[in-house]
C-alpha cells in the first residue's frame, strides 16, 4: 500500500513511525527516492521477472460416466500472481459451474491457483483448462477427455495383464536362476556355490 509516510508493522514501531513522519524535509526526500528510483526500477525489471506456471488436469475422484464430479485445474509455481484460468466443454467455455481457490502465495514469491468445474460427464467430452499468463506467448491448453467405461476397463485389464506377467516373468527368473548349479545371492551380487 502507498501512502506516502512511514507506517508501524507493531505498536513498539509507533514512536519511531512518528518521530520520522515528523521529519517533512526527510519524508519528502524519501517520497522522491520512491518516484524516482522505485517505481522506475520495478517497472524496468517488471517484464524481465517472470516465470512461467505448470499445470495440470486431474478429476477430483474417479466416478463412472453420467456420476457427479470435480475436475481440477491446478496451475502451480509462477509469477507474478495476474493470470486467467478457463474451462471449456467442448470448445464452449464454461462459467456457471466455475469454482476457484483464489491465487495462493508458496512463500517463495511464486503463486498457485486451484480452479475446479463441476461436471457430470459424457461420453465424448472433451473439457479444456486455459492458461494465460505473461510468461507465455500464447494460452497453455490441457485437454481431459472422457472415456468410456470399457476404455477405462480395457486399460485397466491391460495394467493388471501387465503387472501379472511382470511377476510371472520375476517367478521365472529366480527359479531359472536357483536351478543352477550354484545359488545366488541377488542382493549382494555374488554367487555361492552350495555343498
Amino acid at each position: 500500500i502507498d501512502v506516502g509516510e512511514f507506517v508501524a508493522m507493531t505498536e513498539l514501531g509507533w514512536p519511531e513511525a512518528e518521530y520520522w513522519n515528523s521529519q517533512k524535509e526527510i519524508l519528502e526526500y524519501r517520497r522522491g527516492q520512491v518516484n524516482s528510483y522505485c517505481r522506475h526500477n520495478h517497472k524496468a525489471f517488471q517484464s524481465f521477472l517472470v516465470i512461467e506456471p505448470e499445470m495440470i488436469v486431474y478429476p477430483s475422484k474417479m466416478a463412472p460416466l453420467g456420476h457427479h464430479n470435480l475436475l481440477v485445474c491446478s496451475v502451480n509455481g509462477f509469477y507474478p500472481g495476474d493470470i486467467k484460468v478457463r474451462w471449456f466443454l467442448n470448445e464452449q467455455e464454461e462459467t456457471a459451474a466455475v469454482v476457484s481457490t483464489g491465487l495462493i502465495s508458496n512463500g517463495d514469491w511464486t503463486y498457485q491457483i486451484l480452479v475446479m468445474l463441476e461436471m457430470t460427464p459424457k461420453h465424448g467430452d472433451v473439457y479444456t483448462c486455459q492458461v494465460e499468463h505473461s510468461s507465455l506467448q500464447r494460452p497453455v491448453i490441457w485437454d481431459w477427455k472422457v472415456q468410456s467405461e470399457s476404455a477405462q476397463s480395457k486399460m485397466l485389464s491391460g495394467v493388471g495383464v501387465l503387472t501379472l506377467g511382470l511377476s510371472f516373468f520375476g517367478v521365472g527368473l529366480i527359479v531359472h536362476k536357483r536351478s543352477q548349479k550354484g545359488d545366488i545371492c541377488f542382493l549382494c551380487g555374488v554367487r555361492y556355490w552350495a555343498k
